[in-house]
């Protein structure tokens, strides 16, 4: 029987994420799935990040029912059995019989047709056995944690350690669904462009700007084609309002693009200079404002923000730099697959570097904003102290204060301003908060 064209682009992309690294979110978006029928594409972004959320769990299950140590089998056969369990234990509208025979048929069109019976004894296997269940009251361990919510047991012991036992299980849980899509009305006219167009929306939880789309596909709207509204979490949403305002504006990792336009509508009257280190991030940013029109001057740079190639002074800088991403795993599963305890040193090496080189480019009284998608505090506050200690050039901003005045100016949508920071700090957990977890600290140059 011929594989649907879902479940064959769903193989294929987890194939490459095994096998290069690559990241889900950019595979399926890329121009290789576009010719996919709507369906279609739903259905692999369905299999693909279903299999990657639950991959753990998913191994777990294989293993016990498989005739051979899961370690020796080959990737193809693995990521086959993946897919035909996830379906088998989390798609229920689909027939149990089409999962598995499209599974053994994906073997047989990766070239191993020899492992086509195993395939199918194994599923059917798996198909008949009971569905195992962690109870609630047994989950009270950080292995319990991570083996109930398919996460790396270290990952979920930093964060019991960092929040509490309470606040891991909502983060876990938190990573295990599909998140909300957050957008920014950018224009007066948007939500009516969207109402019309048969887009449901709620308010913002964060912002007073933002909403939260209820049903329709907001990117084949034209407000969306027109710039009239950005994809944008609101805990970045967020970040990028607590720069401020200034008339030298420097963004210094500025890609994908959507708080660089925040910026941007924020400062209608200022010159922005957004860097980015690849050239076709870079492009891509350029896409995006030339579509979005915003009336600030901006400069797309390709450059490295470890060494800025600037010779002028900013009174605003964004620091959002390049992360872990543990912040995201809902929307970026394949993360918690490949990251390690050795990757948050070497990143927070970057860090330090790019933020070193951002603050030599604050002007006297100006404001620099550094923030990540990370729950790591190496990333964050471990990071902030050690750039702080013995600088007396710099002090640190309370986010808590900026926060009051968002809420006193009717933008921050948020009752209870005081929830969303940890000392000075902005500090959103995903689980806890209705958003992306996001950390940012407001650093000061004092003349």
């Amino acid at each position: 029987m011929p594989v649907s064209p879902a479940r064959a682009a769903a193989f294929d992309v987890l194939l490459r994420i095994e096998r290069e690294s690559s990241y889900a979110s950019e595979l399926l978006h890329s121009s290789a799935y576009t010719n996919l029928s709507g369906p279609d594409h739903a259905l692999t972004t369905e299999l693909v990040m279903g299999v990657l959320r639950w991959r753990s769990r998913l191994d777990d299950e294989i293993a016990q029912a498989s005739s051979q140590p899961i370690g020796k089998l080959d990737l193809e056969i693995l990521i086959a059995l993946r897919m035909a369990l996830y379906q088998v234990r989390w798609l229920s509208r689909v027939p149990q019989r089409a999962a598995v025979n499209e599974s053994v048929e994906l073997v047989k069109r990766a070239r191993k047709r020899s492992a086509a019976s195993f395939v199918n004894a194994v599923l059917r296997k798996l198909a008949q056995a009971p569905i195992g269940r962690t109870p609630q009251q047994e989950m009270d361990s950080p292995r319990a944690l991570a083996s109930a919510y398919a996460h790396p047991l270290w990952l979920v012991e930093r964060w019991i350690g960092a929040y509490g036992l309470a606040a891991a299980k909502n983060i876990c849980e938190h990573n295990q669904t599909i998140p909300d899509t957050a957008i920014r009305l950018r224009t007066a006219i948007a939500e009516e462009d969207l109402a019309r167009a048969g887009i449901n929306l709620q308010p913002g939880y964060l912002l007073t700007s933002a909403r939260r789309v209820i049903a329709g596909d907001v990117t084949k709207t034209e407000a969306f084609r027109q710039g009239e509204i950005i994809i944008q979490d609101e805990a970045s949403q967020l970040v990028a309002t607590l720069v401020g305002n200034g008339h030298r504006i420097l963004d210094c990792c500025a890609a994908p693009g959507g708080k660089t336009l925040l910026l941007a509508d924020h400062n209608p009257a200022s010159s922005i200079t957004a860097i980015d280190l690849h050239p076709h991030r870079a492009r891509l940013l350029r896409k995006l404002l030339d579509r979005a029109k915003p009336t600030a001057h901006i400069q797309v740079v390709a450059g490295d923000a470890r060494r800025l190639p600037l010779a002028v002074p900013f009174d605003a800088v964004l620091a959002d730099v390049p992360c872990s991403g543990t912040g995201t795993l809902a929307r970026n599963p394949d993360i918690k697959w490949r990251l390690t305890p050795e990757d948050l040193r070497e990143l927070q090496e970057r860090q330090n570097v790019i933020l070193a080189s951002a603050l030599a480019q604050l002007a006297p009284k100006g404001r620099l904003v550094y923030s990540t998608c990370s729950l790591e505090k190496e990333e964050n506050e471990d990071l902030i102290h050690h750039v702080l200690d013995g600088n007396p050039d710099f002090r640190l901003g309370d986010c808590r204060v900026e926060l009051e005045l968002l809420q006193a100016a009717r933008e921050l949508a948020w009752p209870d301003p005081s929830s969303l920071v940890n000392g000075p700090y902005l500090r959103t957990i995903p689980g806890v908060h209705p958003c992306d977890g996001f950390f940012a600290a407001i650093l000061e140059r004092n003349s």
